[in-house]
């Protein structure tokens, strides 16, 4: 690829990322592993343990930056407050995310706490509802941008001067979010799970510049409102034989102008006859964007699992389809051995 392209590329995609921060948010392939960020009502909705831990890492652009950009996250979640008939509780959770673009132009950190209610209905079915609130900071090194003035047609000048004016290099705002969930377990073979949440319904602000400043594209004010996003995401779980579960998911998301679906299915194949021991293999493919594989292993109830994004857009000639590695580990676990022999109302296939 010619070096003063992949520059430019570079430079426009750093611009875009740090100046128009809300057009594309956070997200993980493997969002199956991230249930607290998928949906508020996901919080203690744990139907094989009593809480648990998770951490993920995600890098991509590696192909078309010198510095690649990364995410990480970490969260936790629990049940509490189980009535004595264990058909309703509460869940509470918390999850940390930190997100580094490029070569830490623009860094954003997100705090959040979740807190879910869930309540058995007849002898097969869930209903929760949540809500996540968190503060969420943004911050820009100016330093280590570059604009399109600053080009002299064979490199960026960062000493040329720039008519980009940026009236702030720090943003805190709250940020609240929303959730349901239903899930259908008829039988100990088949589970299936469905959630809506809406983020972002406090409309928070989000902006490097002035309120005075003009949006190019409609003439008036540029609009500082993060718009508000719909989740809607659907997994099953059906156990084929007493060596096999095939878990099928799907994940759409939808803000003003921007959508993105994403589905697959992954399995977890018995490799120590007890199901202390799993191997796991899946496949996703995110419409119009990318191939994802997946392969992992779970063990004692750690679960190890890696993907990668093979790019299948219009960006493969830039980046010769290298898109993201993410890594995954989620810990299930129960707080006492003895609640492993007692028959939960939640039922999920297992081994």
């Amino acid at each position: 690829m010619n070096k003063v392209y992949k520059k430019i590329l570079v430079c426009t995609l750093s611009i875009w990322t740090c100046i128009i921060a809300h057009a594309q948010s956070i997200h993980f392939s493997q969002f199956t592993n991230t249930p607290l960020l998928t949906n508020p009502a996901n919080t203690g909705f744990i139907p094989d343990g009593d809480y648990r831990i998770s951490a993920h890492y995600r890098t991509q652009y590696s192909a078309v930056m010198n510095v690649p950009y990364t995410t990480f996250a970490v969260f936790g979640d629990t049940r509490t407050f189980e009535s004595e008939d264990q058909n309703g509780w509460l869940g509470i959770g918390t999850s940390l995310m930190r997100d580094v673009a490029g070569s830490s132009a623009l860094s954003t950190t997100k705090l959040y706490g979740s807190v879910a209610y869930h309540q058995i209905l007849g002898a097969s079915s869930l209903l929760s509802g949540g809500i996540t609130a968190g503060w969420v900071n943004k911050n820009i090194n100016r330093s280590k941008l570059k604009f399109p003035d600053q080009f002299d047609g064979r490199f960026f000048d960062s000493n040329l001067p720039t008519n980009v004016i940026l009236d702030n290099t720090a943003i805190n705002y709250l940020d609240v979010q929303l959730g349901l969930n239903y899930a259908y377990f008829p039988n100990e073979q088949t589970y299936i799970n469905g959630g809506l949440s809406i983020q972002h319904i406090n409309k928070p602000k989000e902006t490097f510049f002035q309120s005075t400043t003009i949006d190019v594209k409609t003439g008036g004010p540029y609009n500082q409102t993060i718009p508000i996003q719909y989740n809607i995401f659907v997994n099953g779980s059906f156990k084929t034989n007493s060596d096999w579960i095939l878990n099928p998911n799907i994940h759409y998301s939808h803000t003003t102008g921007t959508s993105a679906l994403a589905l697959g299915c992954t399995a977890q194949y018995n490799l120590s006859g007890d199901g202390g021991s799993q191997l796991i293999g899946g496949l996703y493919y995110r419409l119009n964007d990318a191939i994802i594989p997946m392969i992992g292993l779970n063990i004692q109830g750690f679960a190890f699992t890696f993907s990668y994004d093979a790019t299948v857009s219009s960006l493969t000639k830039f980046n010769n389809t290298y898109g993201a590695l993410e890594l995954s580990l989620v810990k299930i676990g129960l707080f006492n051995n003895a609640d492993q022999q007692r028959r939960r109302p939640l039922i999920c296939p297992k081994f």
